[in-house]
């Protein structure tokens, strides 16, 4: 992985890596806990706070819940696109994470609440993260408050759904097959052969000079959590080329070196 490192430090912005093979337990990472501009990104511990107020009790899956005109927020996602109607929670979750839906997200958001989410943040022992906002708060962006999270974080959430470590087996096999339709497969995925790329579990995340990928990867080699975070890059075609590039260096070492 040291490839890289170097090409990332060959790159225009701040980056972030890390990559762990989840059997042998070997790591390798570059600025993994620096707080880097979460993006999309962060809808992966807020579904898992989904998940976890299901396993409480406090809702269903089958709960319906209204989208009125006020909840709709433009961005990613298509339900700002439909008439007002009632969703259940389960069609707001897989919006939110299959389309990156933010009006989805936020909806969730206010039935879980900030604090609860961040408390389930902190019990994963993920330390570089916080949900500031909801996904779509322009108020709260343009004055500089932004959700935050590291690379290491990230995969430590894909290592919690991995090991069933915070929530119970069935939801987090359930959370990483929907992030496996996960639609965007440009970043780190891109260079992966087509017949592997829909046995990835990620999530991404972009907004004004920030690209975002994290990913769960499971092969006849083993299974591997790989997450590449930017800001500060010049435009989105930049970070989405360094972003393949990282992953297709990635790909190379697991099938060569594992």
């Amino acid at each position: 992985m040291k490839e890289v490192k170097r090409y990332l430090e060959s790159r225009i912005g701040t980056y972030a890596f890390f990559f762990e093979d989840l059997e042998s337990g070997f790591s390798y990472g570059y600025n993994e806990n620096v707080q880097m501009t979460a993006a999309g990104c962060m809808k992966l511990p807020i579904s898992v706070s989904v998940l976890k107020y299901v396993e409480d009790g406090k809702i269903d899956f089958l709960d319906k819940i209204k989208i009125e005109e006020a909840d709709k927020v433009y961005g990613t996602g298509i339900l700002h696109e439909f008439d007002n109607r009632e969703y259940t929670v389960f069609e707001l979750l897989v919006a939110m994470l299959i389309q990156s839906d933010n009006t989805a997200a936020n909806k969730l958001i206010d039935i879980v609440g900030i604090d609860r989410i961040n408390d389930d943040i902190e019990a994963q022992g993920l330390k570089n993260t916080k949900l500031n906002r909801r996904t779509s708060d322009e108020r709260a962006a343009s004055n500089g408050i932004e959700n935050i999270t590291s690379a290491l974080d990230l995969a430590k959430i894909w290592k919690h759904l991995f090991n069933s470590s915070f929530l119970n087996e069935k939801n987090s096999i359930m959370l990483m097959d929907i992030l496996r339709r996960q639609q965007m497969k440009n970043k780190l995925a891109l260079y992966i052969p087509d017949d592997l790329k829909y046995e990835i579990s990620s999530k991404t995340g972009d907004k004004a000079n920030v690209e975002n990928d994290t990913a769960l990867i499971h092969t006849h080699k083993g299974s591997f959590t790989f997450t590449v975070l930017s800001m500060g890059i010049p435009n989105s075609v930049y970070g989405t080329v360094t972003l393949a590039k990282c992953g297709k260096m990635m790909w190379d070492s697991i099938m060569n070196n594992f």
